[in-house]
């Protein structure tokens, strides 16, 4: 093994398990740091975030923004955990309000992704090496309605983590193509816009997309969206509901 290379023990750096930085506080603050990446990052996207992009946007060089953030990986680590504050995490369920509690913050957590389209493309292309607490304090408030419901031992974790799992996958797509609109601008109500729906010429050859297709015409494309995502996590839902009480 080179020497330059750590031992296969060595834990993976992160914002989350290192030491805090000691010494003078400049008046730039890590907070203030945090937050105008999350404009860049919410007007341009994540490919557009670099220190020296950032600092430019605040007026200060990158070497100031590095007594607060590392590199750009700890920041990401950061921004990802800051929106996360934003989810409304359910309140415990108890054996009734399992479901709705879990449902309710399925669709929080959906809204958050939809307000910061990035963060759907952070775990394929930056990765994270820990959870920050907000994204542990999210984990564990969905969990704790699940817990008590009565999914046979070691399946609430699991039926936690296949409605997160929905959440994500479904909301990649919708975030992936909402995204260039919303960073064109073309929508002014700080709501993410709709694509333009296909034109007929398009559907041609197609009947059934193009059936559908008419069907939805002059219907709120961001309610429609919504509908569809709630349709797959009910029927989620329903599926986990027969596991409860088999213990």
């Amino acid at each position: 093994m080179s020497s330059a290379e750590p031992p296969p023990s060595a834990p993976v750096p992160s914002v989350w398990t290192g030491r805090r930085r000691r010494g003078e506080r400049p008046a730039l603050s890590r907070e203030q740091i945090v937050a105008a990446a999350v404009r860049l990052l919410d007007a341009e996207g994540l490919e557009a975030l670099s220190m020296r992009r950032l600092g430019t946007g605040m007026g200060t060089a990158a070497t100031s923004l590095y007594r607060h953030v590392a590199n750009k990986d700890e920041l990401i680590e950061l921004v990802v955990d800051a929106v996360h504050v934003e989810v409304d995490l359910p309140s415990e369920g108890g054996p009734e309000g399992w479901r709705e509690a879990l449902s309710r913050g399925a669709h929080s957590l959906r809204s958050m992704v939809l307000r910061h389209p990035w963060v759907a493309s952070v775990p394929g292309r930056v990765g994270l090496a820990h959870p920050g607490p907000n994204q542990a304090r999210m984990s564990e408030r969905m969990l704790a309605p699940a817990r008590d419901v009565g999914f046979p031992p070691g399946e609430a974790e699991l039926a936690v983590r296949a409605v997160v799992s929905y959440v994500i996958g479904a909301t990649t797509g919708e975030a992936s193509r909402l995204s260039p609109l919303a960073r064109g601008g073309t929508s002014g109500d700080g709501r993410s816009p709709s694509p333009p729906p296909a034109d007929g010429e398009s559907l041609e050859g197609h009947p059934p997309a193009k059936d559908h297709a008419a069907g939805r015409q002059g219907v709120d494309p961001a309610r429609t969206r919504a509908e569809d995502f709630d349709y797959g996590l009910q029927r989620m839902l329903d599926g986990l509901a027969t596991r409860v009480n088999r213990g």
